[in-house]
């Protein structure tokens, strides 16, 4: 190799896919190939080949040749260590898969990923090995004096391996590096083993050394200050060929190796077309064939018990002649495509799935537009009734393959798995996904690793907006809120913090699953492509080592199985009707029930799936539905930007305004959407009616329409305004009305995904119609731990005027009940109580029958069933009120009652018995620590903290008299009165910090009264004021202001001009004060309760005999809410006015 060729191979880079080691961007590690020119890098992720084909593609394509390997635990008695592994060729590449899927699938969960010398022998072919570093496998060895077993291993490999073995010399200023090199240059002579030279790199730059550190802190979970922790040096930067040469000077053939180590290889991972499993019946010869024998037989059943239902005007033939006609043409498409194991596969688990009782959805994506879906029973919703076009999932043109996206019920979708599992065996994985160090995760691990105190470093990540819709980055965070820059001026430390946190921000944190999606490939998956194990997951399947992007890459093809709890819902509540003798097919509910449409029109939809937000309930209650599509049509507008078209939607359906068709031509394809273009679909016929487009190259129009890139959008111009002339349409109008349609393209929605949740949508409102005690039961079972959720589901039992049964011991139930037209509350959804262990209190009760005491509970629980935290939680939610309604006198002795349920336990498990055992089996006395009772409001805090707001009563309730006093009044009565403004009082539900456009904060605040809930926003100068005190279960004083946007009086916009705290609106001294008496008055007790001087003139007012007195005293006195309340209770005070 001539001198000028000869460069030194960074062979050893850890990417990011080196979980909390690696610190390198595979982008990043492309654009630095680029810049300086780099002709070979190699992959060596510890423990996975996670980035191989990202690597090998990005990295190439900067001119740059990718060596692909990885680092695996080699596991030798008590030793476990890494050793290198790299694919000189394809076959290679398939070796080094086999055992990186090995070393997770053949291991226990509680040891790391690691293969035995057998596996690495048998599996050896095409694979280099390198011994790695002293920390790794053999370094282990040579520190543990295992010599022996370190030159016994080393001729093993050897007589495998060939010439494919490498001792590594590295040189990172460390110190153990010096003796196990020493070694390695001895026993490379003596067992005749070839040197290289490598580094082990970690990130690019070296001012990234600090960064690394903390990142290394958070996989090990260490404090940087730590000074036991193993640390690398500073030098596992990406070294230029200058400082390399002159580091590895003095032992040239470890660099003559290195310079021509990416000589020995021919191979690269690749892209790969879809790779399916070849699925068939015996009795048939192709996967084509039994497609179209299913489906044949899929449309004769759906005809026969759907089709001609809903056709009464249509003959047998016409219905069979459309059907057939479709059926046909979708099967060539199908079947030209290979994609016929596809639809059998999808089909075979959706029919075990239903045969097995477990919810499946209507459809969901472009494939419920599919006829043989419907007839192979992967949908449930007939395209040709809401035409709906096949071409729109699949046709010959698409460059990506479309998959099926399936719901099933959420409880139950690890049954398809487990059957998954059992039918491929070992050809079917989740894919992996990667958590992110995004902006607050970064702030809070490097927060942790530097040693902050938990509440500062909370307090920061808490200055980063929350807001999934349009996450900010640190430094954008940092950019807009001032707070960053004052927290900084205080504290170097949070310098320190934020400098850290910004160069580790983006990097892969640690390895997750994506549970929805699997991968079904063929009986060898392991061999064929990297697994992955989690086993802290509990999930039935392995995962590929590809995430989404490298597994479609890979060939892999997907199958989404979602789980979705609106269908658990649906299924709870028929299971509940089932046991009240009320049978109910969801499937065969009518879709044009009046009722139905009634209820949605109201615009009262909380639990009706899409359609319970605040806009969308606005939305519905203008729209006024009374057909399934015009649901259809508010799912698919309910975005932004066709947001904008419901206004017009709205006045067309209701005659206020004519429908604008665009052109004569388009008016039958617009008409059942009042002339605007809501569906993707209609774009698609635009172009055929217009233009002459097939159905694949009208889905080519719309993707380009979408994607907005101008040289393609020019092309199908062109072409349609051409295919228009054809048609008889002068070029003005086809111009004209291909300029219309773009726009609505771009934003234009899958009809096929909006029907299919449109259907499930209906279901939800046809159950709360017809069953609503029931419906949202089950709905707030499924929701045990979402208490936002339950509270707008308590606020809806309230409007509904159905009774809520509080928590109790002996009437509730671990989910929530309906039982004769009330609504049990479920002991589940109480905080810290835990599903499982309320369940196996309710089984003891049914059992042995009611808890007659607390001691009797006390006596009968099991241990197992009740800590410090569970029992806290029953009793702040009033769960033994029935027997005590003191909660505090049960809360204050709790450790003493857990100490005597473990001593009761104890003698069950030991089988003796007290001497009270005879007399009512147990003790019935206990001796509660001495304590103080909550007041109202103490009593009121603790039950929101255990439930998540309010039930037994509102705290608000106990100010009524003042709040008359001083003109508060509640939130409904101000929105609906004609007061420009007033003092509203609410109390904090939740609040949410954002960031606008612009960057400045806002807060969207949930408020309560007595009299329900309402929202607000508060924007930035009152939020910087008050943001220290607005905090959740707090009660504020509003002074609201009312806007009224337009011309419409329903559409006001309420603005928050100040908040004050309650307490100090309350404990303020009234500056006047009148007190009517009675005759008879107690005057020495007013006195002693008026004594305290204070700044509220008093003046009292005596009436006796139809006759009154006034006297002022003197001297002013003390009179806050206090006095008001005590002297209000006295008999002989008729009147107070403040």
């Amino acid at each position: 190799m001539p001198a000028s060729d000869k460069k030194f191979n960074n062979i050893k880079i850890h990417t990011q896919y080196s979980i909390c080691e690696g610190a390198i961007k595979i982008d990043e590690l492309a654009d630095y190939c680029k810049a300086n020119k780099i002709k070979s890098v190699g992959l060596a992720d510890s423990y996975n080949l996670c980035g191989a084909l990202e690597f090998s593609e990005k990295v190439s394509r900067v001119g740059t040749q990718p060596i692909i390997g990885t680092q695996i635990n080699l596991k030798f008695q008590s030793i476990t260590g890494k050793i290198t592994l790299y694919a000189s060729t394809e076959k290679g590449y398939k070796n080094l898969t086999k055992l990186s899927s090995s070393s997770y699938l053949n291991n226990k969960e509680t040891e790391n990923p690691s293969c035995d010398l057998n596996d690495l022998i048998s599996s050896n072919e095409d694979l280099i090995l390198l011994t790695g570093n002293y920390y790794n496998f053999f370094g282990k060895l040579f520190y543990s004096n295992k010599l022996k077993d370190f030159q016994k291993i080393i001729n093993t490999l050897k007589s495998h391996f060939k010439d494919r073995l490498y001792f590594e010399i590295q040189r990172h200023e460390e110190n153990e590096e010096k003796n196990f090199e020493n070694h390695l240059l001895s026993y490379s002579k003596i067992l005749n083993i070839p040197l290289i030279a490598t580094q082990e790199v970690f990130y690019l730059n070296k001012d990234m050394y600090e960064a690394h550190d903390a990142l290394t802190c958070i996989g090990e979970k260490n404090f940087i200050d730590d000074q036991s922790r193993f640390k690398y040096s500073d030098q596992h930067y990406f070294k230029n060929e200058n400082e390399l040469l002159k580091l590895y000077s003095d032992i040239p053939e470890a660099l003559e190796n290195n310079y021509n180590f990416h000589l020995r290889f021919n191979f690269k991972p690749k892209k790969s077309k879809p790779i399916l499993p070849s699925i068939g019946n015996l009795e048939s010869n192709s996967p084509e064939e039994e497609l179209t024998k299913q489906a044949k037989e899929g449309l004769n059943n759906r005809i026969k018990n759907f089709i001609l239902k809903k056709n009464p005007k249509k003959t047998n033939d016409e219905i069979v002649n459309i059907y057939e006609d479709r059926l046909f043409h979708e099967i060539n498409i199908i079947n030209t495509m290979n994609y016929a194991s596809y639809f059998l596969i999808v089909s075979d688990y959706i029919k075990w799935a239903k045969k097995n009782s477990i919810p499946v959805g209507p459809g969901r994506g472009s494939g419920a537009g599919s006829l043989v879906a419907y007839c192979l029973d992967i949908t449930d919703l007939d395209p040709i009734e809401f035409d709906l076009i096949f071409e729109r999932f699949l046709n010959p043109d698409r460059i990506s393959m479309p998959d099926f996206d399936i719901d099933f019920c959420e409880e139950k979708r690890d049954q398809v798995f487990e059957y998954l599992k059992s039918k491929y065996k070992g050809g079917v994985a989740h894919i992996i996904t990667f958590g992110k160090l995004k902006a607050r995760m970064a702030l809070r691990d490097v927060g942790r690793v530097l040693g902050l105190p938990y509440g500062h470093v909370d307090k920061i990540c808490k200055m980063v907006p929350f807001d999934p819709s349009r996450p900010l980055t640190l430094q954008e965070s940092i950019d807009r809120e001032p707070r960053f820059k004052e927290e900084v001026r205080n504290n170097i430390k949070v310098k320190k913090l934020l400098d850290l946190s910004l160069k580790l921000e983006g990097l892969n944190r640690n390895m997750a699953t994506h549970a929805a999606g699997v991968v079904i490939a063929g009986n060898k998956l392991a061999e064929q492509f990297p697994l992955y194990i989690d086993h802290s997951s509990n999930l039935i399947l392995p995962s590929t080592q590809y995430d989404m992007y490298s597994s479609e890459n890979a060939g892999l093809v997907k199958f989404d199985l979602l789980g979705l709890k609106t269908l658990t819902v649906i299924d709870k509540t028929i299971k509940r009707l089932k046991l009240k003798n009320i049978k109910l097919d969801i499937s065969k509910i009518n879709q044009n029930d009046e009722k139905v449409f009634t209820l949605l029109s109201t615009g009262e939809t909380t639990g009706l799936f899409q359609l319970e937000s605040a806009g969308m309930r606005d939305a519905i209650k203008q729209m006024k539905p009374n057909k399934f599509d015009d649901i259809i049509a508010l799912v698919a507008l309910y975005r932004p930007g066709p947001m904008s078209n419901i206004p017009i939607y709205n006045d067309c359906k209701n005659g206020i305004k004519k429908p604008d068709y665009i052109h004569p031509t388009l008016k039958e394809i617009l008409t059942p959407t009042y002339g605007i273009i809501i569906y993707q679909e209609q774009v698609m016929q635009i172009a055929q009616t217009l233009a002459g487009f097939t159905a694949g190259e009208a889905d080519i129009l719309r993707r380009a329409m979408g994607k907005k890139k101008k040289a393609e959008l020019d092309k199908q111009k062109e072409r349609f305004i051409n295919g228009a002339l054809k048609n008889g349409i002068t070029k003005d109008v086809a111009n004209f009305v291909f300029t219309k349609i773009e726009p609505f393209a771009q934003y234009g929605f899958n009809k096929s995904h909006a029907a299919a949740y449109a259907l499930i949508a209906y279901q939800t409102a046809y159950l709360k119609t017809y069953h609503k005690e029931d419906f949202i039961a089950a709905t707030m079972s499924t929701e045990l731990t979402n208490s936002s959720k339950l509270r707008e589901f308590v606020e809806e039992l309230k409007r509904l005027n159905i009774e809520i049964i509080r928590p109790s011991i002996n009437k509730s139930f671990a989910e929530f009940k309906a039982i004769n037209a009330k609504l049990f509350y479920g002991l589940g959804a109480i905080k810290n109580v835990g599903f499982e262990a309320v369940s196996n209190i309710i089984k003891e009760r049914e059992k042995n029958g009611k808890f007659k005491t607390f001691i009797n509970f006390v006596n009968r629980v099991n241990i197992r069933d009740v800590n410090k935290l569970q029992l806290e939680g029953l009793v702040k939610a009033g769960v033994f009120d029935e027997f005590d309604k003191d909660r505090n006198k049960i809360l204050n002795s709790i450790p003493k009652i857990i100490q005597q349920i473990k001593n009761i336990n104890d003698d069950k498990d030991n089988h003796q018995s007290n001497l009270f055992e005879k007399q009512e089996n147990k003790k019935e006395h206990f001796d509660f620590l001495p304590h103080k009772p909550w007041d109202k409001r103490k009593l009121l805090t603790e039950e929101f903290k255990s439930l998540g707001f309010y039930l037994s009563d509102h705290p608000l309730n106990d100010y009524e008299e003042v709040f008359n006093q001083l003109n508060i009044i509640t939130y409904n009565k101000f929105y609906n009165n004609n007061e420009n403004e007033s003092l509203v009082a609410g109390t904090i539900m939740s609040i949410i910090e954002k960031k606008s456009a612009k960057g400045t904060p806002y807060a969207i605040v949930k408020f309560s009264d007595n009299k329900g809930e309402f929202e607000l926003f508060l924007f930035a100068e009152v939020l910087i004021t008050n943001r220290e005190i607005l905090k959740e279960s707090e009660t504020f004083i509003l002074t609201l202001q009312k806007d009224r946007v337009t011309a419409d009086p329903s559409k006001k916009r309420i603005n928050v001009r100040k908040i004050t705290s309650l307490d100090e609106v309350i404990n303020k001294p009234y500056s006047k004060v009148t007190i009517e008496l009675k005759n008879n008055y107690n005057l020495s007790e007013i006195s002693e309760l008026l004594s305290a001087s204070g700044e509220t003139e008093i003046n009292l007012i005596i009436k006796s005999h139809n006759k009154q007195a006034c006297f002022s005293l003197q001297n002013n006195r003390k009179f806050d809410l206090n006095q008001l309340k005590t002297l209000k209770a006295k008999e002989y005070v008729e009147k107070i006015t403040v």
